[in-house]
């Protein structure tokens, strides 16, 4: 498991790159699928049957939010078979900042990395302090052992 970790000022310009990244792990005789999430509330709440309530009233959204969780996870999973994932793949998931104010990395990423075989590697737009993760620098963070892939050599972020 790892995590790419960059500022959240650089998303445009990581997403512009991905492909260094997809074109070194096909080089080193890994396949590489990647997974875009940046979407997966907007295709959620689309199946909503009461989600013009969700609009006027967003409370109303909260117990439902365990749900898009799922719904999220049952995606990356489903992309990463559907592509052929196996032990010798890197599956990527792209657009976890979406998730922000809906559900937590830290709840999606041990849904997903046990139904699959092969490296998870998630792009986490924010920024980490020893083992704890901070998304969009925003929360107070998480504690995950992932191994961080950063800009620096020495493991850290501006």
């Amino acid at each position: 498991m790892w995590f790419a970790l960059y500022p959240k000022e650089e998303e445009r310009r990581l997403r512009y790159k991905v492909e260094a990244f997809q074109l070194s792990t096909t080089k080193a005789d890994k396949k590489w699928v990647l997974v875009d999430i940046t979407d997966s509330f907007a295709r959620w709440i689309e199946g909503e049957r009461y989600r013009e309530s969700y609009f006027k009233n967003p409370k109303m959204m909260a117990p439902k939010l365990s749900q898009f969780l799922e719904a999220v996870a049952r995606d990356v999973v489903t992309q990463a078979r559907a592509a052929g994932a196996d032990e010798n793949t890197v599956v990527a998931v792209l657009g976890v900042a979406s998730l922000f104010g809906f559900a937590q990395v830290s709840d999606l990423v041990p849904k997903v990395i046990t139904e699959l075989p092969g490296r998870l590697l998630v792009f986490f737009p924010g920024s980490r302090e020893g083992n704890v993760y901070k998304l969009l620098d925003a929360r107070e963070g998480w504690n995950y052992l992932a191994t961080p892939i950063t800009a620096y050599d020495d493991g850290s972020t501006p």
